[in-house]
């Protein structure tokens, strides 16, 4: 089991996505709508690790609370080509986002079991997943489902910790 730290979008970039996980849908394509607990909401994963202790969540939430949480625009439509082809929203990568992500992952530093090298700061790729686990036939039928995506401005306006396993969120800071 794996725990998200997740930054959630704002009504409207929440439904914009959604509409996408549908165009998907109707196209063959499962998407994070129809998947596994069929709890997943629209957001950008800033870590990912084994556990989140709760004097890490304490810590999260009081740096949280000093930082302005940034608006994202998700632009590119892009894949991760792994083992678990994964069909993404990339976002534009700007020196707040950054910041903030780079804040977090300052917080979090040796008080992650087993984290996720994939978005510790350097490496990580700031994206909303729209679809995973995907072989390349409908990775293909995604993208001719998606494409052009009109870019998608999000507010962040919520934060958690999710269970990647039931899809249960702790939130630690909503605005």
């Amino acid at each position: 089991m794996a725990q998200a730290l997740q930054f959630f979008f704002d009504g409207e970039a929440d439904t914009a996505v959604r509409s996408l996980w549908q165009r998907l849908d109707r196209a063959g394509v499962p998407s994070l709508a129809t998947r596994g607990h069929r709890r997943h909401r629209p957001q950008v994963t800033f870590a990912l690790g084994s556990a989140f202790t709760r004097q890490t969540r304490a810590e999260l939430t009081s740096e949280l609370g000093l930082l302005a949480l940034p608006s994202v625009w998700l632009h590119t439509l892009g894949t991760f080509p792994t083992t678990d082809n994964g069909l993404v929203l990339s976002a534009v990568v700007d020196t707040e986002l950054l910041a903030v992500h780079s804040a977090v992952h300052d917080v979090l530093a040796k008080k992650v079991k087993h984290p996720s090298a994939y978005y510790m700061p350097g490496s990580w790729v700031p994206h909303c997943l729209l679809a995973q686990e995907l072989d390349t036939p409908a990775l293909a039928a995604g993208f001719a489902a998606l494409h052009p995506v009109e870019p998608i401005r999000a507010r962040l306006t919520e934060v958690g910790i999710t269970d990647t396993a039931t899809g249960e969120v702790d939130v630690l800071v909503t605005r």
